[in-house]
């Protein structure tokens, strides 16, 4: 029975296929990185088809405070802001002004019988160091919720003392910290989510061994490349680092048409590839597509992963159709 024994490992919060679009999800330092009130909402399906595969919905706010930092007052700019996928934005882009940015996030996590839901509140503040370039620091602190639906476990037992179904549900505190730099060609980031390790376990039994909610380590970076006038091709990276589980990272490539539509692609390692598609339908509106084709051995039991993304840009004074500082 020892010879045997099998221990497996595995993130504990979800993955995002199209995490360029909402880095603000994996680091608070985005907060209030844009001139609007930036609101997305996501839904995720993995492994299509495969008995209890995770299932993720989001919902994000945040907002900038403070006025300095916007070049003029409204009625400055009567007509349709730059666009960020045009060469001419790169000479006239200046770093933003001082200023702090707030905002919330929701998250809905579900794997089989286990459940997870984390709300947090972050804050940044956002500095500008050069003419063409921004630093900005940030932190997220909230709650988390994980719960056992022991109704999904399948027991030989059904008085196995491993599940306590009166502990099925708990609630801890949650804390995230961020670093982000950007300017009109890149950005960089790094954050660590999950901070206070705290003790997860659904049994009455005193274990030497028991879970807990362990660090999760970000780092992210792009580069934007014009290919003519109105054509730029991002590429961009994130690796993901939990204790014990060795690092994992995407790469992902998005190629922007003007500011209107966009068509991309990634890959996950050792895990999947993707495509992706979106358009930022008016100075209001957004939205973008993803699917995984799965490469794992789950490819023979799963139909692939969907994912979306909607993008609302409120109070979009400068009536702009995509992010002017986080593309």
């Amino acid at each position: 029975m020892l010879l045997i024994t099998v221990t497996a490992y595995g993130q504990q919060r979800p993955q995002y296929t199209q995490y360029i679009f909402n880095n603000y999800l994996l680091n608070p330092a985005i907060s209030g990185i844009e001139d609007y009130i930036d609101v997305k909402a996501g839904y995720r399906t993995q492994w299509v088809g495969l008995e209890g595969a995770p299932v993720t919905s989001y919902f994000s706010v945040n907002v900038p405070l403070g006025e300095k930092f916007i070049y003029g007052n409204a009625n400055s700019f009567t007509e349709k802001g730059s666009n960020p996928m045009n060469r001419n934005y790169v000479q006239n882009y200046m770093a933003a002004e001082p200023h702090h940015g707030v905002g919330l996030h929701a998250v809905i996590d579900e794997a089989g019988p286990i459940s997870r839901t984390d709300i947090n509140a972050t804050y940044a503040y956002h500095l500008g160091i050069t003419e063409k370039l921004n630093i900005s620091v940030g932190i997220a602190a909230g709650l988390s919720r994980v719960s056992l639906d022991v109704a999904k476990i399948r027991l030989e037992n059904s008085g196995d003392p491993a599940i306590a179904p009166q502990q099925d549900n708990q609630l801890s505190p949650d804390l995230g910290v961020g670093v982000w730099m950007y300017g009109p060609r890149f950005f960089a980031g790094v954050s660590a989510l999950q901070l206070l390790n705290r003790q997860l376990s659904f049994t009455d039994i005193n274990s030497y061994d028991q879970g807990k909610l362990v660090p999760h380590y970000f780092i992210t970076a792009g580069y934007k490349l014009f290919l003519t006038e109105g054509i730029a091709a991002i590429p961009s990276v994130m690796v993901k680092k939990v204790k014990p589980v060795s690092p994992s990272f995407d790469v992902n490539l998005k190629v922007a048409l003007r500011d209107v539509f966009w068509v991309g692609g990634s890959y996950r390692k050792e895990d999947a590839f993707s495509a992706i598609a979106g358009f930022n339908v008016s100075h209001f509106f957004n939205v973008s597509y993803a699917y995984d084709f799965t490469m794992s051995d789950l490819k023979t039991a799963s139909d692939g992963t969907h994912e979306i993304v909607i993008g609302l840009l409120l109070n979009n004074r400068y009536r702009v159709n995509c992010p002017q500082r986080n593309w």
